[in-house]
């Protein structure tokens, strides 16, 4: 698996739309939508370079990734349910920058992308969240 580190796309107007009407004033904003308003992007690709070469079929940002980890130990989600989350919860395609019909991937990802970063020694980046000035 290979990675060209590249910035997070915004959120899409679609999704942006759709998750400001189901959240407009009435309910509390998830946790997704929060960590996406107030940080953008949380995990840059370039911090887990190491574990990724620059050649090779492309992978998923390993920044996204690192989010979708954090979310899913958040809610307490198998990997099958964290990459169903991906592809059926608009809020979490509101935090990754995703399009409504982008279709995700296989669980199978998640499990990888731990094992590359515990490999690298990278697993205390998860716990280095930036933040805004």
């Amino acid at each position: 698996m290979s990675m060209q580190p590249r910035p997070w796309p915004e959120p899409t107007p679609e999704v942006a739309a759709a998750v400001r009407a189901i959240y407009q004033g009435k309910r509390q904003v998830p946790l997704p939508v929060r960590v996406r308003d107030e940080l953008g992007e949380v995990f840059a690709d370039e911090v887990f370079a190491a574990a990724f070469g620059r050649e090779g079929r492309p992978g998923w940002s390993p920044g996204r990734l690192a989010l979708i980890t954090v979310l899913q130990r958040v809610d307490n989600l198998t990997d099958r349910q964290a990459a169903e989350a991906v592809a059926t919860d608009l809020t979490w395609k509101y935090a990754l920058g995703l399009d409504l019909n982008d279709p995700g991937f296989d669980a199978s990802v998640l499990s990888e992308f731990r094992s590359r970063v515990i490999a690298h020694g990278l697993e205390e980046r998860l716990y280095r969240v930036k933040t805004r000035a």
